[in-house]
């Protein structure tokens, strides 16, 4: 694992500066600036004595690696990154039915950022992907996820389908999306101990991972397209989940 890590954007820093002060180890912000949202970030470092770094916009662009940096990017040490011994602890110490998000190799740093923001949002325990052939938290996710990076768990894991196995056996249903399942997702019940497993662009989940779910569900699609982006796709169904987990 990298020694440390950069994160940029206004919300990015802002969280981890509220949830992982002790991580920080300097920020970089543009010159001059003095509005009140960077003004509030200055604020919550100056208690843990963060050595902040004026500089010019093009310090901070090439910090930043071309992303939207918003005149702040902060170096931190990396969270512990969960495996799946991790994640099983985390499942047997919840106390409630587990709600996890599975990503089978999304790829796209956009669509990580995305689907770690919605499952912050919908209150999922969890975010699992594997560790190979996927993206992991990079400074764009982290961008992406305004925050959410910084306070869901995230685990990669060697092998998913094992880990989809151990899921099973501590009692969690795996339920897999599939443009050709027979049942829509509105008429399976999400109530109890769940793990939605979402495809990668395009290819959808690899074979292994779709024989390993429990059900296979599909959104209904009225209109002339074929699927919705993977993020999009997400929100619908860990959405669905929230209703009926909340009834």
């Amino acid at each position: 694992m990298a020694q440390e890590e950069r994160i940029y954007g206004l919300h990015a820093v802002r969280t981890v500066l509220e949830r992982r002060p002790q991580a920080v180890l300097s920020l970089t912000v543009q010159s001059g600036r003095q509005d009140q949202r960077l003004q509030e970030i200055l604020d919550l470092a100056r208690p843990h004595g963060i050595t902040v770094q004026p500089r010019g916009v093009a310090e901070l662009d090439a910090a930043a690696e071309g992303g939207v940096h918003q005149g702040v990017v902060a170096r931190v040490r990396p969270a512990p990154m969960l495996d799946e011994g991790d994640l099983l602890d985390l499942v047997d110490g919840l106390g409630r039915p587990a709600f996890l998000l599975i990503l089978d190799g999304v790829t796209d740093p956009h669509n990580l950022g995305a689907c770690l923001r919605t499952a912050d949002a919908a209150g999922v325990d969890c975010v699992v992907a594997p560790r190979d052939r996927a993206v992991g938290l990079t400074p764009t996710v982290r961008k992406v996820a305004a925050g959410a990076a910084e306070t869901i768990p995230f685990a990669q894991v060697t092998n998913l389908v094992r880990t989809l196995e151990s899921l099973k056996q501590a009692g969690v249903w795996v339920v897999g999306t599939a443009g050709e399942a027979a049942d829509e997702l509105y008429t399976v019940d999400l109530t109890g101990p769940l793990a939605v497993v979402m495809g990668a662009e395009g290819d959808g989940m690899r074979r292994l991972t779709r024989e390993t779910c429990d059900r296979l569900v599909r959104l209904p699609m009225a209109g002339g397209v074929e699927s919705l982006n993977v993020s999009v796709a997400t929100g619908v169904v860990l959405y669905e989940a929230v209703r009926q987990r909340q009834r």
